[in-house]
């Protein structure tokens, strides 16, 4: 009898599917996989540890460059921790913005999910489509904070600034010719809400292209339907959260079942799945961005009839502005504290959780008094799904493994942290 022996080989970290910096050690008996192994660690940045030598508001900007698809979700769950253990609640103006910015990330966050999956798989064409909205929102993003990706909008107390009342406009240039120019600059007429406003009417629309290409086709099913199946009691046991949880049949929802800013004063549904496979996964992102445009909406026609001050007024948690700075003694002295110590929170440790899109994402913060954090600890939501590699793979063949990366919409910054 000849000796047949299983097959031990690397998925990665140099597999372009690997999604750069995941290396999975697999072993194989021909194209079945029978153990899978996540080595993880590659992107470690000890950003937790940083946040603990530096003080609060300095740390917001770390947040950003965990899942650095989702950036302002993860700043809004540390700054939420803030706000907790200070006593603060920002004005209910802030609150809209960060509501309409945490559902514009989630939007982005799909579709930069909904492009990579689809070419992990061979579905090219859906990741240009899905880069064309994405360039809309990343000018959202641009227009408030100054930058396309790492924001820092959210502070504590509220956020850095008002919404703008003019968009950016495209300039004349020799590579676009003046009709192109003005078509470019149609929707831009306007303030930042007409732009947003004009956006989520449309999105739906490119939603239905996406599924067009995808939904009922036959190769795109053959690669997802019944592949990394998670029973309902097993994503609750693997602590699964998100799409990942919801994927599987249980409608649990952060922005429902533990409503934070105005999630409960807003219409949504909480979409599922039925079987608990890539593709029903898949379905649940798919109808997750609809649901997000529809909250954007109902934030947009809120802010545009309420001003309103968009950060609490008060000087030891939040800078002067320019010209008061220049202009009066005591303003100086606040500016230059605030940004060279920064401000003490009260002894204490909490928790503090949001609905990402990726699942929940929750900031475990303790103070002792000081000006900075005594511990800092991130609960990243695709660290548990990671872990349920070895489960969700076994069985199953090499090119498997490849939608099943793809439908946990791995993003190593947060779990290697």
């Amino acid at each position: 009898m000849p000796d047949i022996r299983n097959m031990t080989m690397n998925f990665g970290p140099q597999h372009p599917a690997a999604h750069g910096v995941l290396r999975l050690v697999l072993e194989m008996d021909g194209e079945v996989i029978e153990r899978a192994d996540p080595h993880i660690g590659l992107l470690h940045r000890g950003t937790e540890k940083l946040a603990e030598n530096k003080p609060y508001n300095q740390s917001i900007g770390y947040m950003d460059r965990l899942d650095y698809v989702s950036m302002m979700c993860n700043e809004h769950a540390y700054v939420l921790a803030i706000e907790k253990l200070i006593g603060v609640e920002p004005p209910v103006r802030a609150q809209y913005i960060r509501v309409m910015f945490d559902e514009i990330t989630r939007i982005l966050n799909h579709l930069m999910w909904l492009g990579a999956h689809g070419l992990d798989i061979g579905a090219m064409t859906v990741f240009l489509y899905c880069f064309r909205e994405r360039e809309d929102l990343m000018d959202c993003y641009e227009a408030v904070s100054g930058t396309r990706m790492h924001a820092t909008y959210y502070r504590p107390g509220g956020v850095y600034r008002d919404l703008p009342e003019q968009m950016p406009q495209y300039q004349p240039s020799k590579w676009r010719s003046a009709k192109d120019i003005n078509a470019l600059n149609e929707n831009r007429s306007g303030t930042l809400l007409d732009f947003i406003d004009d956006f989520v009417k449309r999105f739906p629309a490119c939603v239905d292209e996406y599924e067009t290409l995808l939904t009922d086709n036959r190769i795109w099913k053959q690669r997802t339907v019944d592949v990394g199946i998670v029973s309902p009691e097993r994503a609750l046991a693997l602590g699964f959260t998100g799409p990942m949880l919801r994927g599987s049949g249980i409608p649990w929802d952060l922005r429902k079942k533990q409503p934070y800013e105005v999630y409960n004063e807003l219409e949504f549904d909480i979409p599922l799945g039925v079987t608990g496979d890539c593709y029903d996964r898949y379905l649940v992102r798919i109808e997750e961005m609809r649901q997000s445009a529809k909250i954007i909406q109902q934030c947009v026609d809120w802010l545009k009839v309420n001003p309103g001050p968009v950060i609490v007024d008060d000087p030891k948690l939040v800078a002067p502005d320019r010209s008061s700075m220049k202009g009066d003694m005591e303003s100086l002295i606040h500016h230059f504290k605030l940004f060279t110590e920064g401000y003490c929170v009260p002894e204490g440790e909490v928790y503090s959780a949001i609905e990402h899109p990726k699942g929940e994402f929750g900031i475990y913060l303790v103070s002792d008094g000081a000006n900075k954090p005594y511990r800092v600890k991130a609960r990243a939501s695709g660290f548990a799904h990671l872990a349920a590699m070895n489960e969700m793979v076994k069985g199953h063949m090499l090119s498997d493994v490849v939608a099943v990366i793809g439908t946990m919409d791995i993003v190593f910054g947060e779990i290697d942290r």
